[in-house]
């Protein structure tokens, strides 16, 4: 095992029960306790985790992985939901894109979509997320705006005024939204208060807003809140989703697609 695929199943780890010993971390990935000490040690000097005697425990109470270790997360399950969410978007759309996962593979759809080939511009794609902009500068046929803003390291988003002034002026026929956490009564949020401000902006910017969250996302709340519920047009899940969660947002208004 390297060690990148090492740190992502310490911190899962980690995330999933809020402590870990070294002996039990070095059971379950079959490596040394050394190798774990190392890890947890190196793990510490990024602030990713807090070291314990003869262990770990999570940094913080709201605690969040650095976009670079939840990538594998519900991987394919991701991957099916951006390629339905990019099937609702059609040539010519104003679309914003925020941070995180899920949308980036619908970037990474968007990136391969036959129809998205040429065009003037074949899609315009609004994003705070610097490796979305990334992904798509390279595809002349798209025009990619991207906001100003202070880059946050876990999401690589901008976030701040800078950014608020950008989408101020502009407007967009849909936002596809990535969140931490969708119900019914407290609506779709994210861990970080500025992250979310950024992401409401987007939504009220556009005609109508797009939801991708893997069903591990649904019924949850999180400390910042993007927008309620009724802003939502449009959920895209996995097939994993709660039938009675489903039911739930579809009586709130949602049309909600299961892929």
């Amino acid at each position: 095992m390297s060690r990148d695929a090492r740190w992502k199943a310490l911190l899962d780890l980690l995330v999933e029960r809020g402590r870990l010993d070294v002996e039990e971390a070095a059971a379950e990935l079959e490596v040394s306790a050394a190798t774990i000490r190392r890890d947890f040690d190196q793990l510490a000097a990024q602030q990713m985790l807090v070291r314990t005697r003869g262990g770990a425990v999570v940094h913080g109470v709201s605690y969040e992985l650095p976009l670079r270790y939840k990538t594998a997360r519900n991987a394919s399950e991701k991957q099916r939901i951006a390629a339905a969410v990019a099937d609702l978007l059609a040539p010519g759309e104003a679309v914003g894109l925020t941070g995180g996962t899920t949308t980036t593979e619908v970037a990474r759809a968007l990136a391969v979509r036959g129809d998205l080939t040429s065009g003037t511009p074949a899609l315009t794609v609004v994003t705070n997320a610097l490796n979305i902009a990334n992904e798509l500068a390279v595809r002349p046929q798209f025009k990619i705006v991207l906001t100003g803003g202070v880059a946050r390291p876990q999401s690589y988003e901008l976030i701040g005024p800078l950014a608020d002034g950008v989408l101020s002026q502009i407007t967009l026929d849909v936002a596809v939204v990535g969140v931490v956490a969708l119900d019914v009564t407290h609506g779709a949020a994210a861990h970080d208060e500025a992250e979310a401000a950024i992401n409401r902006l987007l939504c009220e910017r556009a005609e109508r807003v797009v939801v991708a969250a893997d069903s591990s996302k649904l019924g949850r709340r999180a400390f910042a809140r993007i927008c309620a519920v009724d802003t939502v047009d449009t959920l895209v899940t996995d097939t994993a989703a709660d039938p009675e969660l489903v039911r739930g947002f579809e009586e709130a208004g949602l049309r909600v697609l299961t892929v």
